[in-house]
């Protein structure tokens, strides 16, 4: 396609009034390009809105009916003129609103083997109220449709909510067969109705739950998904509940999980039809074992990443501890091994939409990438750089790709003196016997306030000298840790810390494990007290810039009171240093570390 149309009747058809009709013999408007991007020549308040119901090929609420799934469409009144148009589609449990849902208790013991939110109720059977997106009026504008569909369970869609499983990506994936004329609608009053304006290519964008549903649809290659935009969102829900075994919560829920966040988006009108399914999530979902088992691996996109087809521009907050970074890292990864068309922005912020941070670089990478993957207009966006990255100080740059080309794995060694502070040592690991030094568990401690503490018996704190000039980290750090413990269950947590010279401490990333999961996520191996296990631990992935002065820390407690359970004090934890370490992600390899 070229770059460039401009149709000569686009002014004369948009001036008619509302129901005029357009001869035969003229052609339908088209949007206009310029500098590759959809141009703004349509009138955003003139749009046809229509409400449809989606048959997806799937009965999750166990009624004998294939599931429906409501979808509202907004396209600009042209389209009634024969002009086709393509689709941005946004996929949402949250229409509808939520339900006052109380989350699990996390003050619990720990398994040894062998031993809310609150938000507007649902619409009613026939209530269809508007939905407007931020994103609405400049797609609309540009040439583009905009469709809303509800997730099965909620709002005016049929069957039921189940975070993350196949039927609610079938149910999502249904629009995008309907717009490509391979699944049936029907209307309000039963008409069946097709989607005769699409072009039937679709891209699918959002913000977190409706950034997942995008990972989710493309990953079972459904034809007609073009690209995908997934913002703040999951490609594995284990990872999301769970990490290495440990049960952990998404920042800022603690004690959520699938049947939590499947209630809460339970608003369609019948409120009963569902509580064996949701029950079943309960029951399915394991908070004892942490294990990761069928439940989980039906909820693991990235098994069929190598049915991804679409183009995808991923977006992350590098601070978001709700949806963390390792969900995009892995995506991101997998993507480019199977040779997915992609690009990357993360920022500085934390589960947030990139409109609110840099709105108009968002949009005009956004505008591209749109007319390229869905006009097919030949705007180069495919060749730019891979990734653009905020940096700590709020400016932006354009790399290559990400992780940083160049960057390297570098092993640094914890040294004695960790009640206190220990030192960090890029040479060697400590020699000799096994140096052993202990702590015990309390999860009534956050860990920045472990951090802060001059002296702790609650944790390990080990410390570089202060860099000579910035240090850059870019990727994944993974902590080998030897480890044994007088209790046969037990959390482990570790951290990387910056801290200024001023003594203040910002906590840069952190992870977690079960050791009783030491062998696999999938196997619960038990702990016998007093052996020494080796226990590896795979920190959040991240993006950051360690400032000339500062000092690099990393710290190893046991429970973490904002993500993990927390069980009574008390849990003793013995490290050997002799055989452990720290990996880094270093920018320019060892030679950079700069100690």
């Amino acid at each position: 396609m070229g770059a460039a149309r401009i149709v000569s009747v686009l002014a004369a058809v948009l001036a008619l009034p509302l129901g005029t009709g357009v001869a035969q013999a003229d052609p339908p408007p088209a949007p206009v390009f310029s500098a590759g991007q959809a141009q703004p020549v349509f009138d955003p308040a003139d749009v046809v809105r229509e409400d449809v119901w989606v048959t997806a090929p799937v009965d999750s609420d166990h009624d004998g009916q294939d599931d429906l799934v409501h979808a509202q469409v907004v396209r600009p009144r042209a389209t009634d003129a024969g002009m086709k148009v393509p689709v941005v589609y946004q996929a949402s449990p949250y229409f509808a609103g939520g339900n006052d849902v109380a989350n699990h208790d996390v003050d619990v013991e720990l398994s040894v083997p062998d031993s809310g939110r609150t938000a507007a109720v649902g619409v009613g059977p026939h209530a269809a109220p508007p939905i407007r997106w931020s994103y609405q009026d400049y797609f609309t504008a540009r040439g583009f449709a905009v469709v809303y569909g509800e997730s099965l369970g909620t709002g005016l869609s049929t069957g039921c909510p189940t975070t993350g499983d196949v039927n609610e990506t079938v149910g999502a994936r249904s629009v995008v067969d309907w717009l490509g004329g391979r699944a049936p609608a029907r209307n309000e009053a039963g008409a069946p109705v097709t989607a005769s304006w699409s072009t039937g290519h679709t891209g699918m964008m959002g913000v977190s739950y409706n950034g997942t549903l995008p990972n989710a649809v493309a990953s079972t290659g459904v034809a007609g998904l073009e690209t995908i935009v997934p913002i703040a969102a999951i490609s594995n829900w284990y990872e999301y509940y769970r990490n290495d075994g440990a049960v952990v919560a998404a920042g800022g829920f603690q004690g959520e999980d699938t049947d939590v966040l499947a209630e809460y988006v339970y608003t369609r009108a019948d409120r009963q039809i569902c509580r064996p399914v949701i029950d079943g999530l309960t029951a399915d979902q394991d908070r004892v074992t942490g294990d990761y088992g069928p439940f989980w691996d039906v909820r693991n996109y990235r098994n069929d990443v190598g049915k991804v087809h679409a183009s995808v521009l991923a977006v992350h907050g590098l601070n978001d501890w709700n949806v963390k970074t390792d969900q995009v890292a892995s995506w991101y990864e997998a993507l480019k091994a199977h040779g997915v068309e992609h690009k990357i922005w993360l920022h500085q912020s934390g589960h947030a939409d990139p409109i609110s941070l840099r709105r108009d670089a968002w949009l005009t990478t956004l505008n591209k990438w749109l007319s390229h993957y869905l006009y097919g207009i030949d705007n180069g966006i495919e060749r730019e750089p891979k990734a653009t990255i905020q940096r700590e100080d709020k400016s932006w740059v354009d790399e290559a790709d990400w992780p940083a080309p160049g960057t390297r794995g570098v092993k640094v060694y914890p040294w004695p003196g960790g009640r206190a502070k220990g030192t960090l040592d890029a040479r060697n690991p400590v020699p000799g016997r096994p140096t052993m030094e202990v702590l015990a568990d309390d999860a009534s401690k956050t860990v920045q306030q472990l951090a802060d503490a001059a002296s702790s018996g609650n944790r390990l704190l080990y410390g570089t000298p202060a860099v000579k000039s910035s240090l850059r980290l870019s990727g994944t750090a993974r902590a080998d840790l030897q480890l044994s413990f007088d209790r046969p269950a037990a959390n482990v947590t570790v951290a990387l810390l910056d801290r200024a010279p001023d003594g203040k401490s910002f906590v840069i990333t952190r992870g977690w494990t079960d050791p009783q999961n030491r062998i696999s996520p999938a196997v619960t191996s038990p702990i016998v007290p007093g052996t020494s296990y080796r226990i590896e631990v795979s920190l959040m992935p991240k993006d950051y810039v360690l400032a000339a002065g500062h000092r690099l820390e990393f710290l190893v407690a046991s429970s973490d009171h904002d993500y993990t359970l927390r069980p009574r004090p008390g849990a003793g934890l013995s490290l050997d240093l002799t055989r452990t370490s720290l990996t880094l992600p270093v920018t320019g390899g060892k030679p950079a570390l700069g100690f």
